[in-house]
């Protein structure tokens, strides 16, 4: 029996509606609007990339450039990428459960980490939620503890930490 392709490509705006409705199940306890995916998109298209299989949208990754040892407030605009960006941060990376199980999220981190090391970051970093911490730590990731973090991070669930993995 053959299988379907799944491969990772570009996002473009017309993705916008889709990748809204990847989050809506894949994340129904972390509403964001359309406009911060949108906006994600359009500060940082390098890290803004579609999981397709046989032309339907089933997963999303967005990424960007951010301040080490900070996060972004969920559902919120960024205005832009802060000047010294110090660490290339996983917004989000949100597969449907048919895109499990397929090697698709290794392959994506694998070229960000690849995009990351080009730019010149030391560090990758996000925050985990929805019990996914298993899954960063085998990626190479660590949890960091920021006391300073706390509330922010409450703010996404009460399990949520912030990661981090170095590039050197």
């Amino acid at each position: 029996m053959e299988q379907s392709v799944v491969s990772w490509r570009a996002m473009t705006p017309d993705d916008i509606d889709e990748v809204v409705a990847v989050a809506e199940i894949v994340h129904p306890g972390f509403f964001e609007e359309r406009s911060v995916f949108a906006e994600r998109l359009q500060l940082f298209p390098e890290g803004a990339r579609i999981l397709e299989r046989e032309g339907l949208v089933i997963g999303y990754a967005l990424s960007h450039p951010w301040k080490r040892g900070e996060v972004p407030c969920l559902n919120s605009l960024l205005g832009g990428i802060p000047g010294g960006a110090e660490t290339y941060y996983i917004h989000d990376l949100a597969l449907l459960p048919v895109a499990r199980k397929k090697h698709a999220a290794g392959r994506l981190i694998g070229a960000l980490i690849f995009l990351a090391k080009e730019l010149g970051f030391p560090s990758m970093s996000l925050v985990a939620v929805n019990g996914s911490r298993f899954f960063w730590e085998k990626q190479g990731f660590s949890v960091v503890d920021l006391p300073v973090l706390s509330k922010k991070l409450a703010s996404y669930e009460a399990t949520a930490v912030l990661m981090e993995k170095s590039l050197r």
